[in-house]
């Protein structure tokens, strides 16, 4: 599903970068028309698509682009992504956001993609976190999903998930999740942060919805599931990556979340060249 957001962020960013206007492109006649193709210089996941088709299309409705490859879709260096056709000026003026859209989402998507291929075979999905590019909370987390990612709730509003911050200010896990119960909107999933196997058993006892295991190590990653058996899901997270996660979720645990995912963040490089 295409993020609700997405119109207001590509006019966020286009006012970001034309402002009052396109001094350089004004350089060429009204009337010029121009076709340009986008070329990936790298193996990647092409994700984006609506977002650079907004781009273009506040700018001109003449624009024309035709995909000669899905969202979602790995591509090689020098593939052809799409084909582009319309006014000259409207064309030069959103060159950079559109890439700026497409390289930052293919780069995330690419980067989901490589940590759920590690998943492979094993029940385990891989989840986000909220590390990302302010401004761009919902656009990589669209990426994310394409890159065949879950996404682990969107903001602070549609979820509660008690961390060691929380539960000082609480005063201790078992505080924590009373007042989480007190005011938890009816259905809000609460979960909470525990850091040793002492505080899973009071998270356990206090009735936690789901139990999130920090920086536990494989050892005690396994103790946890098989303390747990199922009754409630738990989530491994800390120092997360295509380095480890294959073996984290050997151990049963129901959901890994990646950081890195939306934070270390290397756009997709590519390329519009004129025609």
């Amino acid at each position: 599903m295409i993020p609700a957001d997405l119109s207001p962020t590509v006019q966020h960013a286009l006012a970001e970068d034309i402002g009052s206007g396109d001094l350089t492109a004004a350089l060429i006649p009204a009337a010029n028309r121009l076709s340009a193709r986008i070329i990936s210089r790298e193996k990647g996941v092409l994700c984006g698509q609506a977002y650079a088709e907004a781009t273009f299309a506040a700018l001109s409705p003449a624009i024309q682009i035709n995909w000669q490859v899905a969202e979602g879709v790995t591509v090689a260096p020098d593939q052809v992504l799409c084909t582009l056709e319309g006014p000259a000026r409207a064309v030069l003026s959103g060159e950079r956001t559109a890439l700026n859209f497409l390289q930052t989402l293919s780069g995330t998507a690419t980067q989901v993609r490589v940590c759920a291929n590690a998943l492979s075979g094993h029940k385990t999905r891989l989840l986000d976190t909220r590390k990302t590019i302010p401004g761009l909370r919902q656009a990589q987390k669209y990426a994310v999903r394409v890159g065949g990612g879950h996404n682990h709730r969107l903001g602070l509003y549609d979820g509660i998930l008690i961390k060691e911050n929380h539960i000082a200010a609480c005063g201790g896990i078992t505080a924590a999740l009373t007042a989480a119960w007190q005011i938890a909107p009816a259905l809000t999933r609460i979960e909470i942060e525990v850091e040793n196997l002492s505080q899973l058993e009071e998270a356990l006892s206090a009735g936690a919805d789901m139990i999130l295991l920090d920086n536990f190590s494989l050892e005690d990653l396994r103790h946890a599931v098989q303390r747990v058996a199922g009754r409630l899901p738990l989530e491994a997270s800390g120092n997360m990556g295509p380095h480890n996660i294959a073996e984290v979720a050997a151990t049963g645990v129901d959901f890994i979340s990646v950081g890195s995912l939306t934070r270390h963040l290397r756009s997709l490089d590519l390329s519009l060249r004129y025609l």
